[in-house]
This record gives structure tokens, C-alpha cells and sequence, in this order.
């Protein structure tokens, strides 16, 4: 398969994040230090040729970042991408192809296929997600058991899988969960107070009970979460849901695996959140091959 092209998806326009260039500053400093001592057999005015290639079928993800870990260890590397941010590729595909100086791609191989294989992990495992869910109308969220320091990119790579960011942190959605309720008093107190301290942003309430499902729904709830209900307490809540004056958004969380994602999403819920996105990643298998250019 060396060779093919693969095109960049055309709905795939998602921003890159903010803080990319320090996330590969932090790992840059954690690698080399004060000096990669193993470069440095090869002469420093050496030029190298380089190749990615994925060993495994793989949806691609993270090629900024491991064009910024070069852009950062020495300007002249050149990297030459045959696939982009969001493409499905074969076992044997090859991905890139770099030319520069040998020290800096000896240097950077580590830290760039770290993030390209990380990321393409995350992106790989949300398009299998994505997939067990077509023509549901259910959409596949993450969560925020991330990395510490890497949520942004694993946050990317599950929209590069074709998936979709549940809140980004603390900060932009309130959560309302039972700690929470305990100490407001009750559900509708919790969502009340929620919506006069943080005015137009979305509440969710957690739910274990279709008791409290009620009342998140009484409470107006823009979303409710159905935390390990049953399969007859999930199809009773859409159907409450239904009847309702102000439906809410409903998103099942809890013991969600591959296989039960088929069923749980023609339950006709709206999302479906799975942590396992960005928490049990399973890292893509790359290769990276050099050659000293002649001369």
C-alpha cells in the first residue's frame, strides 16, 4: 500500500488546540533534557531521509503534533504527509515521509510518533464507536477521564474519530451529580441554583433511579444522564421523555461496551458517553525508518 494518498475528509475543519505547541514543548523537555547524548554519534552535519509506516488498519490522528516536534527541534526538517487528520488507513500504509537533518529526526522520532500513535489510538477506537452507532441518530461523546495535560488533543482525536466532546472541563457545563443534589437539598434545588449562578450555561443532571429521572425532567434539565439504568428503565425514561412538555436531551453513561452499543443507542437516546475513549487507549503500532542521505 506504499504510496496511496489518502484524502482529508471534507468535514473534518476542527480547530486545532491552543495549547499544542506547549503540550510538545513538555514532552520535548521530558526526552531530551539537556541534549539528546545518543545523536551526537551521528555527525552533525548529516542529512537523513525518514519513513511512517502503520503496521495495523487505523484511523489517523495527531500529525500536528508531530509536525510541530520537529518544527521545534530544527526548522529544516521537512515532513511530507500522504495521510491527514481523520483518514481510515490499511495495515502497511505509509503515513509520511521526512527529510532533514539526521540529529533532529533521531532526536524527535520518540516524542512525534508518541502523540501520532497516541492520538490515533483515541481516533481509531471512537471511529469503531461511531461506526456500531450508524443510522442510530445517537451520537458517541467522550468524557474528561483524559490524560492529565493531553485533554485538548485526546478531545480532538475523538472529533477526528467522528465522535463528539462532551464539556471540556469544569467550566462549561454544569454536571449535576449526587454529591451535588445531597448538598442543594434536592434535584430541582441543584438546577435552579445552577441556573442563577452560571445564566446560559447547559445543565446536566446525573440519574440513577427513574424517580430522579422525573425530577431532573420536572427540574428542566437540559440533558439527563442515565447512569447504569436498566434496558426497561432506559426505554421507560425515553418514553417519559417523549410525553414531556420540555423534553431533554438524554445521554446513557456506565458500563458501555462495543457490543452493547448497537442496542443501547436504538433505544433512542441522543448520546451515549464513553470513558474509555481517551482512558484505555491502546496505542497504534508505527514505524519510523531512516537512511543517512548519500553524500
Amino acid at each position: 500500500m506504499h504510496g496511496l494518498r489518502f484524502a482529508r475528509p471534507a468535514a473534518l475543519t476542527h480547530p486545532l488546540p491552543a495549547d499544542l505547541a506547549d503540550q510538545v514543548a513538555r514532552a520535548l523537555a521530558e526526552d531530551v533534557g539537556g541534549g539528546d547524548v545518543t545523536a551526537r554519534l551521528v555527525p552533525e552535519p548529516a542529512l537523513a531521509r525518514a519513513t511512517v509506516v502503520t503496521r495495523e488498519a487505523a484511523t489517523v490522528c495527531g500529525t500536528a503534533w508531530f509536525d510541530e516536534t520537529f518544527r521545534q527541534l530544527d526548522a529544516r526538517v521537512r515532513v511530507h504527509w500522504l495521510a491527514a487528520d481523520g483518514a481510515a488507513v490499511p495495515a502497511g500504509a505509509l503515513l509520511c515521509r521526512l527529510e532533514g537533518p539526521a540529529r533532529a529526526l533521531l532526536t524527535g522520532e520518540r516524542t512525534a510518533l508518541n502523540f501520532l500513535q497516541l492520538l490515533s489510538g483515541t481516533a481509531s477506537s471512537t471511529a469503531q464507536h461511531v461506526a456500531a452507532v450508524a443510522g442510530t441518530g445517537c451520537r458517541i461523546l467522550d468524557t474528561r477521564k483524559t490524560i492529565p495535560g493531553l485533554r485538548t488533543a485526546q478531545k480532538y482525536a475523538v472529533l477526528c474519530g467522528g465522535g463528539f466532546n462532551h464539556r471540556m472541563g469544569l467550566f462549561d457545563q454544569v454536571l449535576v451529580k449526587e454529591n451535588h443534589i445531597a448538598a442543594a437539598g434536592s434535584i430541582f434545588a441543584a438546577v435552579q441554583a445552577a441556573r442563577q449562578l452560571a445564566p446560559g450555561v447547559p445543565v446536566e443532571v446525573e440519574t440513577e433511579t427513574l424517580a430522579e429521572f422525573d425530577q431532573a425532567l420536572a427540574a428542566g434539565a437540559d440533558i439527563i444522564m442515565l447512569d447504569e439504568y436498566s434496558a426497561v428503565a432506559q426505554r421507560e425514561a425515553v418514553r417519559r421523555n417523549r410525553v414531556a412538555a420540555r423534553p431533554a436531551k438524554l445521554e446513557i453513561s456506565g458500563g458501555v461496551t462495543l457490543e452493547s452499543l448497537p442496542a443501547l443507542a436504538a433505544s433512542g437516546v441522543d448520546y451515549i458517553s464513553v470513558g474509555s475513549l481517551t482512558k484505555h487507549i491502546r496505542a497504534i503500532d508505527l514505524s519510523m525508518r531512516l537512511e543517512l542521505a548519500a553524500g
